[in-house]
């Protein structure tokens, strides 16, 4: 893609939606940012099938697995993965009636994911059409 400043705009929304997960991830098994399990809401603590720690593991896993997938060339796919992820962390927030800012916060995050989604799909898009463009050129003798 040409536009610097759609390339500026995609590779800083990449970074942060790329490092971020994977750190909150990590985190999850060691709390050192925040007691993790406090975040989750009452209503979520009875239905979990395990204990609010071993779910917090598991978020912790899919996060950093989203935060690689965003770095590489799935970029488009774990974006949406982290725009649906973060809604829930929001729902999930909004449903306990505390911590109602972070919900809001998550809820602006997750706008972001998605408009790294789709800007990934446009610049996706106009490689694939430079390529192809390229690709029919004549070769030079």
């Amino acid at each position: 893609m040409n536009d610097k400043r759609l390339e500026s705009g995609y590779w800083a929304l990449r970074i942060a939606f790329g490092v971020v997960p994977i750190v909150a991830g990590l985190d999850k098994f060691t709390n050192l940012l925040v007691d993790w399990t406090g975040y989750l809401s009452p209503i979520a603590k009875q239905l979990l099938p395990v204990s609010p720690a071993t779910f917090m593991h598991l978020a912790g896993i899919i996060e950093v697995v989203v935060g690689i997938a965003v770095l590489t060339r799935f970029t488009r796919q774990a974006a949406w993965v982290a725009c649906a992820w973060l809604v829930c962390i929001a729902l999930n927030l909004l449903s306990s009636g505390h911590f109602l800012d972070i919900a809001v916060r998550d809820l602006v995050m997750a706008v972001g994911a998605f408009a790294l989604a789709r800007l990934a799909e446009v610049r996706d898009e106009a490689i694939a059409r430079e390529t192809a463009t390229a690709a029919m050129r004549p070769a030079r003798a």
